[in-house]
């Protein structure tokens, strides 16, 4: 009757209730976990700051210059390749903005 009916219901929320934790469980153990710094799309930590890259592209042209790459040269300079429309330029710059040297680049 009503009782048997109820009874069931009961059983049945706590059965529904534990395969939707079950589900939880299992879409926690597939998520991505952190990679390894070797495998992040950027290994070098050695890159120049964006200001720096900026001022770099500012100096070569403007907005046809475009930061390609960039590395720390020493202590108080990084080094700069720029797209400038199309061709390839080498800028130094220091850490406090001021670009050294603009060069045609090597490649």
């Amino acid at each position: 009757m009503n009782t048997r009916h109820d009874s069931r219901s009961r059983i049945g929320r706590p059965a529904l209730a534990a395969g939707a934790l079950s589900v939880a469980a299992l879409l926690c153990a597939c998520s991505a976990s952190t990679p390894e710094p070797t495998q992040m799309a950027r290994t070098a930590a050695d890159t120049a700051p964006a200001d720096l890259q900026l001022l770099c592209a500012n100096a070569a042209g403007g907005a046809s210059a475009l930061p390609v790459t960039s590395r720390r040269v020493d202590a108080a300079t990084y080094q700069v390749d720029l797209n400038v429309a199309g061709a390839t330029r080498t800028c130094l710059i220091d850490a406090q903005g001021n670009v050294l040297s603009m060069q045609p680049g090597t490649g």
